[in-house]
């Protein structure tokens, strides 16, 4: 019976202990992030080092852009969509490829903006010109779709 008890406290200190490093690792990777927010999902926090998820833009700088008339194109995304961690890959490179500034809205971080900005499905490319959306592709696509989307739409 003590060899039992022991082995179920040996057994709680262990899963305690991970419990702790868990948290701590994502209270770390929380900390002087690019979203200004505390608390991050778990998807979020793994592709914070990630080079496809850089240049986030917050909501509040999105605002003021197309308040300002500015042109901007924006990968609208959610970190745990299985069609955006495919397309990622092929939208990235090709906007750099183009030339495109892009920049990518979280939606897992920033919920409120499925709705401000319609929102209905992730992957979506939005692009504003003047301040106003001119061209907008939604969903996983070819390669080609995309292509066209920035010879045609963001560098006509």
């Amino acid at each position: 019976m003590k060899k039992m008890i022991i082995f179920v406290l040996v057994l709680v200190a262990i899963f305690g202990a991970l419990w702790f490093v868990v948290n701590y690792q994502n209270q770390k990777a929380s900390e002087g992030n690019p979203y200004n927010k505390s608390k991050l999902d778990q998807g979020t926090i793994d592709q914070l080092d990630d080079p496809m998820y850089q240049n986030q833009i917050l909501p509040d700088e999105l605002a003021e852009k197309l308040e300002n008339g500015e042109d901007v194109t924006v990968y609208f995304y959610d970190p745990n969509c299985i069609h955006c961690q495919r397309t990622t890959p092929v939208v990235v490179p090709l906007a750099e490829e183009y030339g495109v500034d892009l920049v990518k809205m979280n939606l897992k971080e920033f919920e409120t903006q499925w709705q401000k900005y319609g929102i209905q499905s992730t992957p979506t490319l939005v692009h504003f010109e003047a301040g106003e959306e001119s061209a907008r592709i939604v969903g996983e696509q070819p390669q080609t779709e995309f292509e066209n989307f920035f010879e045609t739409e963001v560098l006509e």
